[in-house]
């Protein structure tokens, strides 16, 4: 009896802490590696940019497949599957290594700009979408509002892997050049280019009164010079050329405007502008508890928003989740009422009958303190697998309150006497009953791919039960037997 508290205290603890989700993990990690180069055709990219790394990263431990994507835009993906189980964090790491050696043939503004090494998460848990009703504002506006105001708040939800701003159009200076006037001034790309990083940067000035000195003086004081420029009036004054008094500056030869450093994508909600957020929960997060933590986040962050900025939660997968779990704790209670009247019915006696009641949730609560230890979730697959396991795990301590009861029956024997005689007989048909049970699920467990990871908690979920069902029937049910059952008085 007290090994049975110990793992019904142990189970129960368990439910609480094992993470929830749809389906166990199946989809193999991702790393992706991400640059930029400006202004290059989709050739050149992937001759210049993608093959020299692809060259690099190919053959990276527990690599699955690659695939990468080099577009018009200037920009390289590739994307690294790796094995299922693999520690992501590792791979990122191992990934990150790879691309360090092919940095040095990359042109030198992709160097400058960076190459970016971010773990994939394949889980969108929820897509929150930010939108104006009255217009009032932009998709620009809105999708850098979530950039600066709301991405940090939601990564920081316990759970949340990674965050995609679908549509996010960062803010930038636009410079529109005339190329008529350029040509007529003689002035090229390359030298306006030239001109506003020169003029667009940090300046460390220096000190006045920092040692050493000849003649010492009592203070130092820090000189601070004009940074980086911060609005429009400033970019169109950078002087691109001066010649002889002549000055040459941008406002001359283009126009400057405040918009958006890609116009590549776009998010809409209904026809009308709008900011999507997606959000990819961490493998073995609770699915459940992130998408609360979204939503309560959320809740807090809108308490600030601007007047006509709203948000709508447009997608969550943990309304399915929560659905489903809780029709399948419906058919698990469904299954125990079911078996419970079974029993009563063919042993007719309430006695009789709560002993293999008893052991029901003994076995299946135990079963999660066994999921825990081997890294399982509560999904719809174990749970599916517990629905099957409440038929099995009865038998044994039917077996055994049957044989007992038959011991009863034969004599004036106690129910001790009775108890430790039966089991003496049914020890060995449990046991070997119960491995016939194993060596039906245990194999399919062993099943390769992605195919044999989405069956393997079903199959080992049941399994686990058996176990301890098997458990149970040599020791809480003879235990019960000596117990509860009623001494029948031979004539």
């Amino acid at each position: 009896m007290s090994i049975a508290i110990l793992i019904l205290l142990v189970g129960g603890i368990c439910i609480f802490t094992l993470p929830v989700a749809q389906f166990p993990e199946i989809t193999p990690p991702q790393v992706q590696v991400t640059s930029v180069y400006p202004g290059a055709s989709s050739e050149v990219v992937a001759d210049i940019i993608t093959t020299p790394i692809e060259k690099q990263v190919n053959g990276v431990e527990n690599m699955m497949y690659m695939s990468s994507n080099s577009t018009n835009n200037g920009a390289s993906s590739l994307t690294i599957s790796f094995e299922i189980g693999t520690n992501l964090d590792i791979a990122a790491v191992e990934v990150q290594n790879r691309v360090d050696q092919a940095m040095p043939t990359l042109p030198n503004i992709v160097q400058k700009s960076g190459v970016s090494v971010t773990k994939q998460s394949t889980t969108m848990l929820a897509v929150v979408s930010l939108f104006s009703k009255q217009n009032t504002y932009d998709s620009v506006f809105m999708g850098n509002y979530a950039d600066i105001h709301l991405y940090d708040e939601l990564q920081r939800v316990p759970g949340v892997g990674s965050i995609t701003i679908f549509g996010l159009k960062e803010y930038a200076m636009r410079i529109w050049l005339d190329p008529q006037k350029m040509t007529a001034m003689g002035i090229s790309t390359e030298l306006v280019a030239s001109a506003i990083s020169e003029q667009n940067k940090q300046i460390v000035a220096g000190q006045i009164g920092a040692m050493p000195l000849i003649n010492p003086t009592s203070s130092t004081y820090q000189l601070s010079a004009k940074g980086r420029l911060k609005d429009v009036e400033e970019f169109a004054d950078i002087i691109v050329r001066a010649d002889g008094g002549a000055i040459v500056r941008i406002r001359d030869i283009g126009s400057v405007e405040l918009g958006a450093q890609s116009y590549e994508s776009n998010s809409t909600l209904n026809g009308k502008p709008a900011t999507s957020i997606g959000i990819y929960q961490l493998p073995g997060a609770n699915a459940l508890n992130v998408t609360s933590g979204v939503k309560e986040a959320m809740e807090r962050l809108s308490k600030h928003f601007p007047d006509d900025l709203n948000y709508q939660i447009t997608f969550d997968t943990s309304e399915f989740v929560r659905i489903s779990l809780f029709e399948l704790v419906v058919t698990l209670l469904e299954a125990v009422g079911l078996v419970v009247l079974v029993i009563f019915i063919f042993l007719q006696s309430w006695r009789a009958a709560i002993i293999p009641v008893i052991a029901i949730p003994v076995s299946l609560i135990g079963t999660f303190a066994i999921m825990m230890a081997f890294g399982f979730s509560i999904n719809t697959l174990t749970l599916l697998g517990l629905v099957l396991a409440i038929g099995l795990v009865v038998d044994d301590a039917i077996v055994v309150v049957e044989n007992v009861e038959r011991q009863l029956e034969k004599g004036d024997v106690s129910r001790r006497e009775a108890t430790a005689i039966g089991m003496r007989e049914v020890t060995g048909p449990i046991i070997a009953t119960s491995l016939v049970l194993l060596a039906v699920f245990i194999p399919a467990s062993f099943v390769p791919g992605i195919s044999g990871q989405l069956y393997n908690q079903f199959s080992l979920t049941i399994a686990f039960s058996v176990v301890l069902s098997t458990i149970n029937s040599l020791s809480l049910s003879p235990a019960l037997c000596a117990v509860l059952l009623r001494v029948k008085k031979s004539e």
